[in-house]
């Protein structure tokens, strides 16, 4: 995207470096696509022909292999896709030097970005040539992975794309759209603030893009990964942020029927 395009989702800052551990066992297991470090997380077993449908999971800051990301991951799988979360910080995500005297977090962005950006084409390309032309793709980006989810919407690498608390995002990101999002909010979020959610949201509607906005009350930025399992409302909110990505991307699926997230929802009606 264009550098001169005004800025709405700015760097990581103090909100994507805190958060909760959570409790969990991980069910994927590590690969390799074009060289580079992959989660994965297979589906329940179904019709022979291979998966047919593929989430592109875009980490945040602390990278596809943290815990919290994993069970996101392997929730996604649960409900019929093959979920591949690219390691575009090859094995230095943020977590493992967060408590080292003097480190410099805003060093690590800028070589976290010069290292990710150029590798994850080739990352793409091999995972299309792999799973096939014929399979349906989706991205979710969080965070520092939400420019790579929003750029594969002016795509037709994908069918739909989501993010949950951006980072990195200009207003060309929103007007050069052509394929479906799902925008995940923090009520507080000092990254993507509620005036760049409004221009975002505008910017949408002037280009007639297919869009669905969820803000939620009394969370902040990262909630969707490391919100407080103990918290109530943290709680909702990072769940009900799953369900809906899952919904969405069943939404803009063919052929697959309903995910059991929407089905469950229809039986309260």
């Amino acid at each position: 995207m264009t550098s001169s395009s005004p800025v709405l989702a700015g760097a990581p800052g103090d909100c994507c470096f805190r958060g909760v551990k959570h409790a969990g066992t991980a069910r994927g297991k590590a690969t390799e696509i074009a060289g580079i470090r992959t989660y994965i997380s297979e589906p329940p077993a179904g019709p022979a022909g291979g998966p047919n449908k593929i989430i592109l999971f875009c980490a945040d800051v602390y990278g596809p292999f943290f815990l919290n990301n994993q069970l996101i991951q392997d929730y996604f799988a649960e409900h019929g896709f093959l979920v591949l979360g690219i390691d575009y910080f090859f094995g230095d995500a943020i977590y493992l030097h967060l408590e080292k005297e003097g480190f410099d977090r805003n060093a690590w962005i800028q070589n976290a970005r010069q290292k990710a950006i150029p590798a994850f084409p080739g990352w793409l390309h091999k995972v299309r040539e792999t799973y096939g032309a014929d399979a349906k793709y989706y991205a979710v980006g969080y965070c520092f992975g939400a420019p790579f989810a929003l750029e594969l919407a002016t795509t037709d690498n994908v069918a739909a794309s989501a993010f949950a608390h951006p980072a990195f995002l200009n207003e060309d990101h929103f007007t050069k759209l052509t394929k479906p999002l799902l925008l995940s909010c923090a009520e507080i979020d000092h990254t993507f603030p509620l005036e760049s959610r409004r221009r975002a949201e505008d910017l949408l509607v002037s280009i007639k893009a297919k869009y669905y906005i969820q803000v939620f009350s009394g969370v902040s930025h990262g909630f969707a990964v490391r919100g407080d399992p103990e918290v109530e409302n943290e709680r909702w909110a990072k769940e009900e942020c799953a369900r809906s990505i899952i919904a969405w991307f069943t939404r803009f699926s063919t052929g697959t029927g309903r995910s059991k997230v929407e089905a469950g929802r229809r039986s309260l009606l």
